[in-house]
């Protein structure tokens, strides 16, 4: 178990303004940030950071929706980060998403769900790493 985790605020969250509503409750869950920055991901970097769905029907709709504003990328840290920070964003469907979690509050669909959290300690750095170099993180 890592104490460590990746998370994306999506474009949709941006667009809406939430980022900084987000950013709070992250801090308030007890999560420290270790590295953040926002970003705009090409339609090609999209690509390969979702490279896993590459075989799913919604990958390309993934990419599109990924590329089209910023994004806030951060690595957060906190004792059992992965599952905490699972728990605070919330059901990937807004519509089962528990009250009180990022999810219920800010996303406006399955496809449109605000945040993103990695599902594993693995993926959590690989999914760091993508996106911060060493120096990068603190």
């Amino acid at each position: 178990m890592s104490n460590r985790t990746f998370t994306m605020i999506k474009p949709d969250a941006t667009e809406k303004g939430h980022t900084g509503a987000i950013l709070k409750m992250i801090n308030e869950a007890g999560f420290r940030i270790v590295a953040m920055k926002m970003t705009h991901l090409s339609r090609q970097k999209a690509g390969e950071f979702y490279a896993v769905h590459k075989e799913r029907p919604f990958y390309g709709e993934l990419v599109e929706f990924m590329s089209r504003g910023p994004i806030t990328a951060a690595i957060l840290e906190k004792e059992n980060a992965v599952e905490d920070f699972r728990k605070l964003i919330g059901a990937t469907n807004p519509a089962e998403a528990a009250e009180g979690t990022v999810r219920k509050l800010y996303a406006s669909s399955i496809g449109e769900n605000a945040i993103h959290g990695s599902d594993s300690d693995e993926n959590a750095k690989i999914e760091s790493d993508f996106f911060f170099s060493k120096l990068e993180q603190f």
